[in-house]
């Protein structure tokens, strides 16, 4: 299942409109990817508590950024996997501060911009997309013990992402997508610390790799109706 770039490049339009109701729509259903649209990807907590906008500032921008990150990621985890809970994406500059600053739960925007931030390039000119995800059938497994190492491992062998950051609950994970990816992996939960270097080998050989992951579900192998 593939879709063209021309299909996901927004209405020019968007660019520099104040929001409202029908542009919002309008955003919202742009189809990112065949599972994901951009809706799926704009909801906050911080923004809904507090009364911030998490809309982009160049939507056009957003959207191609955000279909990398879905075309290029999230689909072969669904294809793979099954479904997956987007815990937290796109983030407006306004919202990503305030997380920072009040409740120390972002990065900043300068660290997030092509990463969080979709609509804003990151200071080397690359665009990028990120967001936090948890697949289900391997949160069953990890709160059974499981190592976040295997399914990281499985991630470094089969997409072609910039960045990865595991988390302890239910071994929820950043996935970025990046223009020059570093192909980084790091982890909050135990073992803490760097399982890859920026654009660095591997610690592990490729066999080592393969063995912590033997029993995960064909690569991309759900059958979807013609």
């Amino acid at each position: 299942m593939s879709m063209d770039d021309a299909a996901v490049l927004p209405d020019p339009s968007y660019r520099g409109k104040p929001a409202s109701v029908r542009t919002l729509e309008k955003l919202g259903r742009e189809q990112l990817s065949p599972h994901f649209f951009m809706r799926d990807f704009l909801y906050s907590e911080i923004a809904s508590v507090h009364g911030l906008q998490n809309i982009p500032d160049d939507p056009v921008l957003a959207v191609q950024s955000g279909h990398r990150l879905a075309q290029d990621l999230l689909e072969p985890l669904v294809a793979t996997f099954g479904p997956i809970v987007v815990r937290s994406a796109y983030r407006a500059p306004a919202v990503n501060e305030y997380g920072q600053r009040v409740y120390k739960s972002c990065s900043s925007n300068e660290a997030n911009r092509a990463a969080h931030i979709w609509d804003q390039r990151d200071t080397a000119g690359n665009m990028g997309a990120s967001a936090s995800v948890v697949i289900p059938w391997f949160a069953r497994r990890y709160a059974e013990g499981r190592d976040w190492r295997d399914l990281a491992w499985w991630l470094y062998d089969h997409l072609d992402f910039h960045e990865i950051q595991f988390f302890p609950k239910r071994a929820a994970f950043n996935l970025g997508w990046r223009e020059n990816p570093e192909r980084r992996i790091g982890s909050f939960a135990a073992p803490r610390g760097n399982l890859t270097a920026p654009n660095g080998p591997p610690p592990l050989p490729p066999e080592a790799r393969r063995a912590a992951y033997a029993d995960f579900p064909p690569f991309q192998g759900i059958a979807y109706p013609i």
